[in-house]
């Protein structure tokens, strides 16, 4: 089976709000929904989540076949640079379950430290 830019665009978008609502429903919080594509100042997939009064960008990935970690935390990092985040993670689709809380979450030591301290460890690219 062929999968096309529009069947894998579908399937990521999906991805996206699965990871959206259910992020809202266990945090109980409304401000985090999926977000709109905001072009080559792109911010994440997901708004609204903070961790200590401080933004927190993610990056979605429903691609359990081909897993590149190295430029997907850039992206995120990138993203959260352009969102003035505290740092940027990648929540990755994990093979075999659609069930979002068994689902990869990646990020640097440095990012897991950001997290921890609530400050930002690396410097993020705007």
């Amino acid at each position: 089976m062929t999968i096309t830019t529009q069947s894998a665009k579908t399937k990521g978008a999906n991805f996206e709000r699965r990871i959206a609502d259910y992020l809202k429903d266990q945090l109980l919080d409304d401000r985090i929904d999926r977000r709109t594509k905001s072009g080559h100042k792109d911010r994440g997939d997901i708004a609204g989540v903070r961790i200590g009064g401080q933004k927190l960008v993610i990056e979605c990935k429903n691609a359990p076949m081909h897993v590149d970690l190295p430029t997907w935390i850039r992206e995120a990092h990138i993203e959260a640079g352009n969102d003035d985040a505290l740092t940027g993670i990648v929540i990755a689709k994990r093979k075999g379950t659609t069930t979002p809380g068994e689902q990869w979450v990646h990020m640097t030591v440095d990012d897991l430290i950001s997290l921890i301290t609530g400050e930002r460890r690396i410097e993020l690219i705007a």
